[in-house]
């Protein structure tokens, strides 16, 4: 398929040639002409030199014949702009735009606009490779407030109900995995050994949870 690209910095350039090697049709668009030399040597898609939210820019990029479009510039706006664009006014349905700003992702989700919220996402990919068990969040909502993650607990909650586990960690249990089977727990649910345990958390409260998850819980 044929994808238009806006934004030829680090992020940019990789999802050309990542596109490209996969065999889709590519075009690159940024307002610094020297920023193509980001690009590999042996890219064949085309680069359009403008303002990638203006139309006629679009339309050199050839957006009127693609399925996809990503804006991926190093400014908010502009990428929202552009990705309003090419959804609205040529019909693309498949449109992602990057956010540095988290608190602004939910906004733009509500205007049909999927968004990539950039320190969010990187700080889940840090967490997996530094923590533990590889705890990390495997959802987190478009503002990065709230993160569902796989929670490992200590073995003496076993046999513990679902609320004495949220009143001792502060998060709430969504789901558990058992048996290879999902259940949705009721407050009286009884963990068991080798249940998969899913919660949602506040951002910033995920060190505590795991922490707290990780201890023998009082009165074993």
């Amino acid at each position: 398929m044929r994808v238009v690209i806006m934004g030829c910095g680090r992020v940019g350039s990789s999802l050309a040639g990542g596109l490209e090697r996969q065999g889709h049709e590519v075009a690159v668009i940024d307002r610094d002409p020297k920023a193509f030399r980001r690009l590999n040597a042996d890219f064949r898609g085309e680069q359009v030199c403008g303002i990638g939210f203006h139309r006629d820019v679009l339309r050199r990029a050839g957006v009127e014949e693609a399925s996809a479009f990503a804006a991926v510039s190093s400014g908010d706006n502009s990428n929202i702009i552009a990705a309003r664009v090419a959804r609205e006014t040529f019909g693309i349905e498949r449109v992602v735009a990057r956010i540095y700003d988290a608190r602004r992702a939910e906004v733009y989700e509500r205007l049909g606009i999927p968004t990539v919220a950039t320190v969010p996402w990187t700080t889940d990919r840090l967490m997996r490779m530094l923590l533990p068990d590889g705890v990390s969040s495997a959802w987190r909502d478009p503002s990065g407030t709230v993160a569902v993650l796989a929670l490992p607990v200590h073995e003496g909650w076993a046999g513990r109900s679902v609320a004495e586990l949220e009143q001792a960690t502060g998060c709430r249990v969504a789901f558990i995995l058992r048996f290879g089977n999902g259940l949705l727990p009721n407050p009286k649910t009884v963990i068991q050994a080798e249940d998969g345990i899913y919660v949602a958390a506040v951002s910033g409260t995920i060190g505590d949870v795991t922490t707290t998850a990780a201890r023998e819980p009082e009165g074993s």
